[in-house]
């Protein structure tokens, strides 16, 4: 028999002490506070179907499921719960709604960075980053159904899950360059396993893919028609087992392989792999527009207009946080994002963070005013701040909750 447990996040108490947490309870309870101030009521449904399954429901709809503190809080202790529950074999992970997850929402975090306080964001993304770490090498399986919109934030406490059902509805991209932003809590990890130079093509112009791209690329393992998809869970609620070829067996009897469309990118490997390998932004766009003038394609150009239209250092920044993900585990890629992230905060070289969130988000007049304004005005060593340590005597490094007996799936991401 279903029960289903209603989580008002403003009833929960906060961990006065959380892995990694560098604050103390009093700024964590602000930063709780701010958010739910700016965005309501924010609810959480565990579905407990029987005892051997939980099912997180991310339910804020009328938000599109996006991020907010107090959510990534609670996520975070009912993973750190269920691990230790004996009882419990397999997580599911899925939105309410016409969303999986729109992403984080920032509203609490860039009015208060705008004036300074920069460290409610560190908290915020501090959270999230742990959660994806935690996530990324769970010891038990976590089925993430991505029906819906799958965007920035969204991925993060998804594409670290074993398993990634897609469906005809699933809307992945990862925007953030058009924010002023990154590709962030993992994304420098997952986007750069990708096949080819596919990640540096999706993190850098913010591409939508539909359901087929991402089971293609290998962002979702397995696609799920919607008219098959409530059979599917009910199958999975049944499982008993923590045994992933039994899981896989399950999904694979409602999954198929869907035809891409005529007009994917996913097409376009050849000339995504000739121009997205190259080793800088300018010569990424030189090589798109020389292709340009060869071939009449409208995807060739739409590409260069959306790297046009994007932050220039958000552009170089990503660039390099995806190269250097090649070669980096899970832990060393979030430490390394989490620095940048604290560097956007700071706005002490751009703002373009805070400009891009007025003129996408609040003003929405879809005109930032970058600064720099051009990717020639941006030196290497302006791009190399955003990778080193914060001048701060408070601040320090993600400090990454220590994690044992790992399946070998999870070591393999270390």
């Amino acid at each position: 028999m279903k029960r289903f447990v209603l989580v008002n996040i403003m009833d929960i108490k906060l961990r006065e002490e959380s892995p990694g947490s560098k604050f103390p309870c009093s700024a964590r309870t602000t930063m709780a506070e701010a958010s739910s101030n700016n965005g309501g009521t924010d609810q959480v449904l565990v579905e407990e179907t029987s005892s051997s399954v939980r099912t997180f429901i991310l339910n804020r709809p009328n938000k599109l499921n996006a991020l907010s503190y107090e959510m990534l809080s609670r996520l975070l202790e009912l993973f750190y719960a269920s691990e230790q529950d004996s009882n419990v074999k397999m997580i599911i992970l899925k939105g309410n709604g016409r969303a999986f997850c729109a992403g984080g929402d920032v509203t609490a975090v860039v009015p208060l960075a705008r004036q300074g306080n920069w460290k409610f964001g560190d908290n915020y993304f501090q959270e999230g980053y742990i959660l994806n770490y935690v996530m990324a090498t769970y010891s038990k399986p976590q089925v993430s159904i991505l029906n819906g919109i799958v965007m920035g934030g969204g991925a993060g406490v998804s594409v670290p899950g074993r398993f990634r059902v897609a469906t005809e509805k699933s809307v992945f991209a990862m925007p953030e360059t058009a924010l002023g932003f990154f590709p962030d809590i993992g994304a420098s990890y997952c986007l750069s396993r990708l096949p080819g130079f596919f990640g540096e093509y999706a993190g850098l112009t913010g591409a939508r893919l539909d359901g087929a791209e991402m089971l293609a690329c290998g962002l979702a393992t397995h696609f799920v028609s919607l008219e098959r998809l409530p059979l599917l869970e009910q199958a999975l609620v049944k499982v008993s087992t923590s045994d992933p070829n039994v899981i896989t067996a399950i999904i694979s009897r409602f999954s198929h392989a869907p035809k891409l469309k005529k007009e994917s990118p996913y097409h376009k490997m050849k000339i995504i792999n000739q121009c997205f390998s190259r080793r800088t932004i300018e010569e990424i766009i030189s090589t798109l527009e020389n292709e340009a003038l060869d071939k009449k394609d409208d995807w060739i150009s739409s590409t260069v207009q959306l790297l046009k239209k994007a932050s220039p250092i958000s552009l170089k920044i990503s660039l390099r946080s995806i190269r250097e993900g090649r070669l980096q585990g899970i832990g060393c890629c979030l430490i390394r994002e989490y620095r940048i992230v604290c560097h956007v905060l700071r706005a002490e070289y751009s703002n373009d963070y805070f400009e891009g969130c007025r003129a996408i988000l609040e003003d929405k007049d879809r005109n930032p005013k970058w600064e720099p304004s051009r990717l020639d005005l941006i030196r290497d060593d302006d791009v190399a701040r955003y990778f080193s340590k914060i001048d701060d005597e408070d601040w320090e490094d993600l400090k990454l909750p220590p994690r044992s007996n790992l399946p070998p799936h999870a070591i393999a991401k270390l």
